[in-house]
């Protein structure tokens, strides 16, 4: 029928007719354990299911929790009884009387067992954060522990050798002096010696600087240049002897 419907000079008309190949899908693997874990847990799945919360037995009134009651305790060790084979006396009866002049052989301490333990002396602390942070207050250097040692406000013996040294040293150079000034190796001006050489500077001081005035204000000779620098030395020399004169009041020259 396509035949007759096409035109003769159609193309499509003598293609090769192919046929599509067929896909088989590959089997899905399946465990052999499959049955019974789909058994196992539709029978746990069964157990579950409940009409509402269980039904537990309600407490009664005067059965209420207690402070500590959920808490593990240890097991208290069993006192076999029966092996004790010492029994205690019998209680004395009220018109007995107690025996007179028997001192007891008893240790209070040790069969008294209803002794309460000594508490522990809290030691003192501070606080040093808003979120309660505790230190020793004797660790924290707060307490003037240190005033109560035995040695406190002492020189320490290190210090004690240091001023010893230094007062042995001083002691030797002032003899040194002393003996200096006794073999005459040192004399010391008197005020008067003082004062006169004194003057007697400033004088040659002015000589100098008269002498100085009267250069040429044209130095242009060596002769000229080196009588200048002389000046200019012994000027400088004489007022730094001035300076020390008028400085020191006790001044001690060499007798050699």
């Amino acid at each position: 029928m396509a035949d007759s419907v096409s035109p003769p000079g159609n193309i499509y008309s003598h293609l090769i007719s192919t046929e599509e190949p067929q896909v088989k899908n590959r089997t899905m693997y399946q465990s052999k354990f499959r049955t019974s874990v789909v058994a196992e847990s539709k029978l746990n799945k069964d157990t579950k299911k409940t009409m509402g919360p269980a039904k537990v037995e309600v407490p009664a009134p005067d059965k209420f929790l207690k402070k500590h009651s959920k808490e593990s305790r240890p097991l208290k060790e069993k006192v076999d009884h029966d092996t004790c084979t010492m029994k205690k006396p019998a209680v004395p009866l009220r018109a007995d009387r107690p025996l007179m002049g028997q001192q007891r052989n008893t240790d209070f301490i040790k069969t008294n067992k209803t002794i309460p333990l000594m508490t522990q002396k809290l030691k003192p602390a501070f606080t040093d954060t808003s979120r309660g942070h505790k230190q020793r207050l004797e660790d924290s250097g707060l307490v003037p522990k240190y005033i109560k040692k035995k040695d406190f406000g002492e020189i320490p013996e290190y210090l004690q050798h240091f001023n010893e040294e230094v007062q042995r040293a001083q002691e030797e150079y002032d003899n040194y002096v002393k003996e200096q000034k006794e073999k005459g190796a040192m004399k010391c001006l008197s005020a008067e010696e003082r004062q006169t050489i004194l003057e007697d500077l400033k004088m040659k001081w002015e000589e100098l600087h008269h002498e100085y005035q009267g250069l040429p204000v044209v130095i242009d000779t060596p002769r000229k240049k080196s009588q200048k620098e002389r000046l200019d030395a012994a000027m400088n020399q004489l007022e730094k002897d001035i300076n020390l004169f008028e400085t020191f009041k006790t001044i001690y020259i060499s007798s050699q």
